[in-house]
């Protein structure tokens, strides 16, 4: 890779300027320490250094609709184009190379003679080839982006760490969805493909994360082929749980050896009931509130040997207005610690027709709330452009990376503001006024970015309010055609008919 002493200067400077809003979270020392974690010495000394594919990365989520190439000078054309030219915005190492470019071009005329593009004196200071893009791009580990995810969250947590508890537990949730992929032969045989219900066949990716719950930031996530199943997966986040953790997972996930994995690890669990299982009632709590042991079917199986036979668990039974009776099961087991009303809070809420914040367990749909967001709000299915895995790990990285950061915004925009609950501000609100103050951040000097532009950008992220309005109920629309079903079969009006 090309390790030209001026294009190093030229891109390192235009990467310092595009992620003033992030230089607290994205510096020189987070990122050398997420190396560290990854175990890599050398983070290159070319322009498409291991810092500068971060910021790409970024770039790349931000403007899905652009290609890799219009991506990797998007910001110097930007800068180019501010008003008061190169000599008030760009930076010195640009406006240098800018000159000797207008210097060799004359001189180039007078000669006549074409510059190869294997010179050793290097090409435009201010371009990076695709192809070398897509070189660095392959050989950037995905060991380093799982984590600089750690190093951001840890971080966030030393500020809000109020923020992700619930009481004495850091409450988490865990979930998967799949992505859909572009249609490309090395793609579908390596994350492979699914039926889409109409006889044809989707290349998808599986994605299982870790979120912050009260926040709708990610903690931990696995992009794996459809290959491996949710409860592979997530049995290798589950390792990274911390004592006191509360994971809320949808059930799904249910899995004996998941279990008894989560309490080794002095960590909790929540998860509802599935149809299939039984348990010897112990001792009752209280009014649909038991202790129960269990022990799965199959439980002389080879692959529960080494665990335990049963497992002490805790089932609150409830149902909700107009649903089929449930049970959230778990190994909080003193109801003192976390009572029925704190797990299923919703179903009095309906009963007693009151405002009141969902039950704790209910609080697992914000990771859905999450995928949605990431991917069509943000934009990540249906943009992607790679046409390799290792591509397709990087844009997700991005994608990932750029929410958890916007969310991050959301946080500290509600804590100026006086709002608290970040979940009260739109996503959608925060992302655009981004990507509206983008260019004016860019050109802006650091000073006036950090003391006038950043505080600007939070007072409009918490503008963006959304009420709480918990119960609302939309009826669903009448079918218009009902009165026209005859038998089974749609009869089409007839013209004499009113």
């Amino acid at each position: 890779m090309c390790t030209d002493a001026r294009k190093v200067t030229v891109w390192d400077q235009l990467r310092q300027r595009d992620l003033k809003l992030w230089e607290r979270f994205l510096s020189l020392e987070n990122l050398t320490q997420a190396a560290a974690r990854a175990g890599i010495v050398e983070v290159g000394r070319g322009p498409l250094q291991l810092f500068t594919l971060v910021w790409l990365g970024l770039c790349a989520a931000l403007h899905g609709t652009k290609s890799f190439a219009e991506v990797l000078v998007l910001a110097l054309k930007l800068i180019e184009d501010d008003p008061r030219g190169w000599t008030a915005a760009a930076p010195r190492g640009a406006r240098r190379s800018l000159c000797r470019r207008q210097r060799r071009r004359q001189s180039k005329g007078r000669r006549g003679a074409k510059r190869s593009q294997h010179d050793p004196r290097g090409q435009n200071s201010t371009t990076v080839a695709e192809e070398a893009f897509v070189q660095a791009r392959r050989r950037m580990p995905w060991s380093f982006w799982l984590a600089l995810l750690g190093v951001l969250t840890d971080q966030f947590e030393a500020e809000h760490g109020d923020r992700v508890r619930w009481k004495q537990f850091r409450l988490l949730a865990l979930d998967g969805t799949t992505i859909k992929l572009p249609a490309w032969k090395r793609l579908r045989d390596y994350f492979g493909s699914a039926s889409n219900g109409r006889g044809r066949r989707t290349t998808q990716a599986r994605l299982v994360m870790m979120q912050m719950p009260l926040v709708r930031m990610p903690w931990r996530y696995q992009l794996a082929p459809l290959s491996q199943g949710e409860k592979t997966v997530a049995a290798r986040l589950l390792g990274e749980l911390r004592p006191n953790d509360l994971v809320l997972m949808d059930r799904g996930f249910w899995s004996y050896g998941a279990f008894w994995q989560i309490q080794q690890q002095r960590a909790f669990f929540a998860i509802r009931k599935i149809a299939q299982v039984k348990w010897k009632v112990v001792r009752r709590l209280g009014y649909q509130d038991v202790l129960v042991r269990h022990r799965p079917s199959d439980s002389k199986k080879k692959k529960w040997a080494g665990l335990p036979k049963d497992i002490l668990l805790r089932v609150i039974n409830y149902q909700i207005r107009g649903f089929r009776p449930s049970a959230v099961v778990t190994n909080v087991l003193d109801p003192e610690v976390v009572s029925q009303q704190d797990w299923v809070r919703l179903t009095a809420s309906e009963a007693a027709r009151r405002v009141l914040e969902p039950g704790l367990y209910h609080r697992r749909w914000e990771i859905e709330t999450t995928f949605r967001e990431l991917k069509v709000t943000q934009g990540m299915e249906g943009h992607l452009r790679s046409r390799s895995p290792e591509g397709i790990r990087y844009e997700v990285a991005g994608h990932v990376l750029l929410y958890l950061l916007v969310r991050w915004l959301m946080v500290e925009a509600a804590g100026k503001t006086g709002i608290g609950d970040s979940l009260r501000l739109s996503f959608k609100g925060a992302l655009e006024e981004l990507l509206d103050l983008r260019q004016s951040l860019l050109l802006a000097d650091p000073q006036y970015a950090r003391c006038v532009l950043l505080p600007r950008l939070l007072e409009r992220i918490a503008a963006h309010y959304v009420p709480l309005r918990p119960g609302r109920h939309f009826p669903r629309p009448r079918d218009t055609k009902a009165k026209y079903k005859g038998k089974g079969r749609y009869q089409k009006p007839s013209k004499l008919a009113g």
